[in-house]
């Protein structure tokens, strides 16, 4: 049986030409039944800029920048009761769609209930780099979330993963990281839920522009894997972390949607 997929393609401050093409190929290679752009604090021109879009493709808008992980969880929101499968690929079209066809086909044929594309595994195929900068730090943190984590990755920043809308259902409400560190919470929460997860080579074209701020965001996704390997061993029911959590009330990503929608119903 031939699952049905849900792709989202987060976007801050995108290259307009660049996204509508990779939109283009991405509706090409995956037919997907829908196609998902979460546009986070748009220019006016937006859409006029995009041009002539594939029919699957939706453009959802919000008027301020809420992050990668927020954008993903909203827009996979958005899709699970339709689809079998969710997916997001970067607006920057780094992983081409060839290559993001592989992670996706990796879930769609029962593989795996997480399919994490990887530029980092000793099979991908890396066309061109990142700055040596951004390289050494992404190396270093590969490494140690491979000993921080259960779950043993080359990579676990690349923008390309794709996972069952069962899964999804699973781990929605234990991820909490709005931005860049969403990733790693995804792949630790899905790990101690006991989905299976599978590391897939791809294509990587790294693309000028980044809306990556090197240093920091790296310091942000250090203090997030502490975090994601406490969450993830608290669901475990490791005791001396449900000790730690004693007392603390966190609001997760859904929460937070759930909460954003009420003040936009009441303002209006």
């Amino acid at each position: 049986m031939t699952r049905s997929v849900g792709i989202v393609v987060p976007a801050y401050c995108p290259d307009p030409e660049r996204l509508s093409a990779y939109l283009d190929a991405l509706a090409a290679r995956l037919d997907p039944t829908v196609l998902r752009v979460e546009l986070d604090a748009p220019r006016p021109d937006i859409r006029d800029r995009l041009g002539s879009l594939p029919d699957c493709v939706q453009l959802a808008t919000a008027d301020r920048r809420r992050g990668k992980g927020t954008a993903i969880t909203a827009g996979f929101e958005a899709l699970v009761d339709d689809v079998d499968v969710v997916a997001f690929a970067d607006a920057d079209g780094s992983t081409p769609s060839d290559s993001f066809a592989t992670v996706v086909t990796t879930v769609t044929d029962g593989d795996a209930d997480l399919a994490v594309g990887s530029r980092r595994h000793p099979d991908a195929d890396v066309a061109t780099h990142q700055t040596l900068a951004r390289r050494r730090l992404g190396d270093g943190f590969a490494w140690l979330a491979r000993r921080m984590l259960d779950e043993s990755l080359y990579d676990y920043q690349c923008g390309a993963k794709a996972l069952t809308a069962e899964a999804w259902r699973d781990v929605r409400e234990h991820l909490y990281e709005p931005g860049f560190a969403w990733d790693i919470e995804l792949v630790a929460v899905t790990g101690a839920l006991d989905h299976r997860i599978v590391e897939v080579p791809v294509r990587w074209e790294d693309q000028p522009g980044s809306t990556v701020e090197t240093v920091g965001t790296t310091l942000r996704l250090g203090r997030a894997l502490v975090t994601a390997r406490h969450r993830a061993r608290l669901l475990r029911e490791d005791r001396l972390h449900e000790l730690l959590a004693a007392g603390r009330n966190e609001r997760s990503l859904l929460d937070r949607l759930a909460a954003a929608d009420t003040e936009a119903v009441e303002a209006d």
